[in-house]
C-alpha cells in the first residue's frame, strides 16, 4: 500500500493535548482509532523521531510527520452554491440547509453536498484539501433530512475555533420538531448514554455502557390533530451533540419525530422526511468572540402541517 506524508506543526492552543487527540483535530476526516493505529505502527514522527504512544503530550512548535495510507481519490469537487445565506463575513457563513442534502461527501453521496457547494463559492477552501482535510469549512453536522441552521468556516483558523466552540459546549442549539403524540408534561429533560444499536448498526440507541453522554431538553409549544392523528410541535434544546440524539431521545419517550422511519415516526402518518429543523443557533464569533444568534425560517413542509393542525378533541 502506498502512503503519503503529511507534515503538521503544533500551535500553542494544542499545548499539552494528547497526540492522538491533537491529530484527530488536525486530520478531521480520519477517525481517532485509525490515527492511534498509525501511531502504534510507527507511522508518526515528532521532530523526526518515531513515537508510538498515543497519550504523548504535544508541545507548541513540535513538528509532526504522519504517513497516511493512500486511498482511492475521493477529493470533493466544486459545484454550484444554491443555499440561502443567513449570515456571512470574512470568517464564516451560515446557511439554511434544506432537507435531503448531505453535509459532506461519503460513500453513496460523493456529490451534491454542502462541501461541494462551499468549494464552488469559496475556491480558496480547496487549499485545505492538500492538508488531508476532506471536509473544508465543516464544523458541525445535520442529518441528511434535517433542515435549518448550518455554520461553515471560510478559513482554517475559523474552522478550528468554531469546531472548538462546539467541542467545549459553547454553542446553544434549538430545534423545532413535529412529533407523534402529545407529551403529558409541558417540558422535560432526557439524560442518557447514546451508542450504536446492538443489532441495527444504522441506528443509535440508549445504552447502559460504552456510550456517550447525551442531554436533551424539550418544551411543548402546541398540539393538535393532523389527519385525525395527535401530533405536537416541540422546541428542543440539546446540551450535547450526539448522532441522532433528538430522534433517539424523543422516540424513547414514545413521541418519535414525525416521518422518522428509522425510529418509528412513520407508523401512523406518512411524510417525506423526518420533521426536524435546526431553528436557532447561538455561537461565539471565531475572531471577535462576540456571541451571535441565527434563525432559520421554518420550511414549507413544517408550515403546511402546522396550518392543517386542528384542535384536539376533548
Amino acid at each position: 500500500m502506498t502512503r503519503k506524508l503529511l507534515k503538521l506543526k503544533i500551535e500553542p492552543e494544542d499545548a499539552g493535548t494528547r497526540l492522538d487527540r491533537c491529530l484527530s483535530r488536525l486530520i478531521q476526516d480520519s477517525s481517532r482509532s485509525y490515527l492511534q493505529k498509525l501511531i502504534k505502527n510507527g507511522q508518526v514522527r515528532c521532530n523526526g523521531e518515531v513515537v508510538t504512544l498515543p497519550r504523548l503530550a504535544v508541545n507548541p512548535g513540535m513538528e509532526l510527520s504522519v504517513e497516511l495510507d493512500e486511498a482511492p481519490d475521493t477529493t470533493p469537487r466544486a459545484e454550484e452554491f444554491v443555499f440561502q445565506i443567513l449570515f456571512e463575513d470574512e470568517s464564516m457563513v451560515v446557511i439554511n440547509k434544506p432537507p435531503g442534502v448531505v453535509v459532506h461527501p461519503a460513500v453513496g453521496n460523493p456529490t451534491g453536498t454542502v462541501v461541494n457547494a462551499l468549494l464552488g463559492r469559496y475556491p480558496e477552501l480547496a487549499e485545505t484539501l492538500a492538508t488531508g482535510n476532506s471536509r473544508p469549512g465543516i464544523v458541525h453536522r445535520l442529518d441528511k433530512d434535517t433542515s435549518g441552521c448550518l455554520i461553515a468556516a471560510k478559513t482554517p483558523q475559523a474552522q478550528f475555533r468554531l469546531a472548538n466552540s462546539f467541542a467545549e459546549r459553547q454553542v446553544a442549539k434549538t430545534y423545532k420538531a413535529i412529533v407523534l403524540g402529545v407529551p403529558r408534561r409541558k417540558n422535560g429533560r432526557v439524560e442518557s448514554l447514546i451508542g450504536r444499536h446492538p443489532v441495527n448498526r444504522q441506528k443509535m440507541a440508549i445504552v447502559e455502557r460504552n456510550g456517550k453522554e447525551a442531554i436533551t431538553l424539550f418544551e411543548l409549544e402546541r398540539s393538535g390533530l393532523y389527519e385525525s392523528v395527535p401530533v405536537s410541535l416541540l422546541n428542543v434544546n440539546i446540551l450535547t451533540g450526539r448522532t441522532h440524539q433528538i430522534r433517539v431521545h424523543l422516540a424513547s419517550l414514545g413521541y418519535p419525530v414525525l416521518g422518522d422511519a428509522l425510529y418509528g415516526g412513520n407508523r401512523l402518518l406518512h411524510v417525506e422526511r423526518q420533521l426536524l429543523h435546526a431553528w436557532k443557533i447561538r455561537i461565539p464569533h471565531p475572531v471577535t468572540g462576540v456571541m451571535l444568534e441565527f434563525e432559520a425560517p421554518l420550511p414549507e413542509d413544517f408550515t403546511e402541517i402546522l396550518l392543517q393542525m386542528r384542535p384536539l378533541e376533548h
